[in-house]
């Protein structure tokens, strides 16, 4: 089994790079006035594509100075030079004559710039400042050159401080690591042949690998604890394997699927680039998931009584020790005080949850960049000089009816200009058959605002169709209007995603465990952690003191993605405790028929691994907070916190207060579904013993 995982990593490695492709995002929303104000501007404005770099100059002497501006044309002549740069447009100055702001061109969208081009303009800009000039850059291809970090390498760090501290054997830690760090390397390779095929953006292989390394580490880890226990128990290394693999490995089976259940329901929202984060994902938990039933079993078996080898003196605890009495103690009393304990844990919830009311949709632009980059002193220059909404301007395609549209053209400008809310209008751009044109519009408002999602609705709404009477055909497009396409169409597919992946995973749950109450209680218990999480990160983006922590020291929007894909990765991630926790008390209850007894001896015999996957998780998660992409770092706490809030509140208190509460309906199941129902048992007893007593 070992060769042959290491045959499959050699050959990926061979072949893997042949076939790879480069990674790309279309951000634009399927069937939007957007994407078809893209496709126009493609197909009638070739070597452009519509978007552009922003070049903003400051000088004292005033913009216009003739030695100012012989500095800016040579620095604009070399852009113009660079791959993927088109032309510049015409300067525009600002009233005060100190800021002037001209546009690259772009002949390629900007997420498709080569990342050089990206950081020679930079080079050229700070060359060329000084003296009395500043000269800063925009746009999203200078975004990406400024980003930096490598969340998977400090995940990977961190979770191996953790392993150390709660198991204290170098080899027991180094199991679990090297099977996060060969599915990692799989997954990574892997997902550049994904590439080639469909759209894979280039932020999905940082998510895939935290997931990776956060799930496979996990499952690792139950595995192996489950190991460990029967070795102390007295069975021999090949048995403990058997058994291990028998208990904890269907939990790992089941567990995955569901994370994969919910990370392929981002099909369901008709967003393109999801797509790839979607497969990209669920192949990396794929892979950690396959290693971890078939390559460490093979490890665990090769290692036997070795596996509690390099022992660190004062780390770690042998299994059954303190650890799981101390957590069965606490588990009897929740189950003493189930009534309490169930509406404490329920308010505090409920109440992280409240801030999510208040969220606010839209993509983190420049001006939420770090101070200091030259992104955000861009911005900075651009609403001085010009206003907000010159930093995320509208693009108008319109498709003529004749090669002479002059009149309709200068009408739709004009009641362009005057629309509230509008402060600039740029001449009608013309194409070389002339049967197209492009409009410049910049809002008076920011890129965020809601005034400016309302101006975008009015002008597709109320402003434009009386002149397209005329023949002509318009279309409003740009970032901006991109971003509010998504939102809106994210926002009405929601509650499509939500309830198709509870839903799958209730039948999913079901199918295992036997049990209605139980499948429906982790789905509500999931969703109350999900809510949490949404709560937390309506905190971060707000700014403020806790935001500064996370280096967000200005209010932002959330991407419209975000949501359903932290949904995605939290239902399932819960579900990995859920089905750890929960298998385990089943286990004990088909042993003896007693709900109280297996509650707390479930809890006793799993806490210590949940304890410590959770603390790796959030790691894991937090790690992400090392990135510069606000939506990232946005991600990460979101994700950290519910993971955080899962292992605590829910499985510690939710829990054990709820299985109390219920009694003998935990494992009630009509006859009729009985027999219709699949077997997916996830303990290993081909015929359960039918309960004698029932606790109270």
């Amino acid at each position: 089994m070992v060769l042959a995982w290491i045959a499959v990593f050699a050959a990926a490695v061979v072949v893997a790079p042949r076939l790879a492709g480069e990674f790309s995002t279309e951000f634009a929303t399927a069937g939007s006035e957007s994407q078809a104000a893209a496709h126009l501007i493609a197909e009638r404005f070739p070597g452009t594509s519509g978007d552009t770099i922003e070049v903003v100059w400051q000088a004292g002497a005033g913009a216009r100075d003739p030695a100012v501006l012989d500095r800016v044309e040579r620095f604009l002549e070399q852009a113009e030079r660079l791959e993927g740069i088109a032309d510049a447009q015409p300067a525009r100055l600002s009233r005060d004559g100190t800021i002037a702001l001209a546009r690259l061109e772009l002949d390629r969208r900007a997420l498709d710039m080569p990342a050089g081009t990206s950081m020679r303009l930079i080079e050229l800009a700070e060359e060329a400042s000084g003296q009395g000039l500043r000269i800063e850059l925009g746009g999203p291809p200078i975004r990406n050159a400024q980003e930096g970090g490598s969340p998977e390498v400090v995940g990977l760090i961190a979770a191996a401080i953790i392993l150390l501290v709660a198991f204290g054997s170098v080899v027991a830690v180094g199991l679990p690591i090297a099977i996060a760090l060969f599915g990692l390397g799989l997954s990574v390779l892997l997902i550049g042949v994904l590439a080639a095929l469909i759209d894979v953006p280039g932020f999905a292989p940082a998510i895939a690998g935290v997931v990776g390394i956060g799930v496979g580490i996990d499952y690792a880890l139950l595995i192996l604890t489950r190991f460990r226990t029967a070795l102390a128990s007295g069975r021999e290394p090949r048995a403990a394997v058997a058994e291990a693999v028998t208990t904890a490995g269907r939990s790992v089976l089941i567990a995955g699927t569901t994370v994969v259940i919910s990370f392929l329901g981002l099909f369901l929202l008709g967003v393109s680039f999801l797509y790839g984060v979607a497969l990209s994902v669920s192949l990396a938990v794929l892979i950690v998931m396959a290693a971890a039933v078939t390559l460490l079993p093979a490890l665990l078996a090769s290692a036997g009584h070795r596996v509690n080898r390099l022992h660190i003196p004062g780390l770690g605890r042998a299994p059954g020790a303190d650890g799981g009495r101390l957590a069965g103690r606490w588990s009897r009393f929740i189950q003493r005080r189930p009534w309490p304990a169930a509406i404490l844990a329920a308010v505090v919830l409920l109440a992280l949850a409240a801030p999510a009311l208040g969220l606010r949709f839209g993509f983190p632009d420049a001006g939420n960049d770090q101070e200091g980059t030259t992104t955000r002193a861009a911005y900075e220059l651009v609403s001085r000089g010009f206003g907000p909404g010159a930093n995320g301007p509208l693009v108008l395609a319109a498709e003529l009816p004749a090669a002479a549209a002059d009149e309709e053209l200068a009408r739709l400008a004009e009641r362009l200009r005057a629309e509230p809310g509008v402060a600039f209008v740029s001449e009608p751009r013309l194409n070389d058959a002339g049967d197209a044109a492009l409009f410049t519009v910049v809002p008076a408002s920011a890129p965020q605002d809601q005034a400016t999602n309302e101006l975008v609705h009015r002008l597709r709404d109320d402003v434009i169709p009386p002149i397209e009477t005329s023949g002509l055909e318009v279309h409003v497009g740009g970032l901006t209007a991109s971003v509010i396409d998504q939102s809106d169409l994210v926002g009405s597919r929601l509650p499509l995603l939500i309830g198709a992946v509870v839903g799958l995973s209730f039948l999913f749950l079901l199918a295992a465990f036997r049990s209605p109450l139980i499948a429906l209680k982790a789905g509500v218990m999931n969703l109350l952690a999900v809510g949490a999480a949404y709560g937390v990160l309506a905190l971060a983006a707000e700014g403020g003191s806790f935001g500064q922590l996370l280096g967000i020291d200005t209010e932002a929007p959330v991407p419209p993605f975000m949501p359903v894909m932290m949904f995605a990765v939290l239902f399932g991630l819960s579900m990995d405790y859920e089905v750890f926790l929960l298998s385990r008390m089943r286990e004990e209850y088909l042993g003896h028929g007693q709900t109280g007894r297996a509650v707390a001896d479930g809890l006793a015999k799993t806490a210590r691994v949940i304890t410590a996957a959770a603390a790796i998780m959030v790691a894991v998660f937090l790690a992400l907070a090392v990135g510069d992409e606000i939506f990232l770092k946005l991600l990460g706490v979101g994700m950290a916190t519910a993971i955080f809030l899962d292992a605590t509140v829910v499985r510690m208190v939710l829990v054990p207060a709820l299985m109390q509460l219920f009694g003998r309906a935990n494992w009630w199941i009509p006859r009729w579904l009985e027999r219709k129902l699949p077997r997916l048992d996830v303990d290993a007893r081909a015929d359960p013993p039918v309960p004698v007593t029932e606790e109270t």
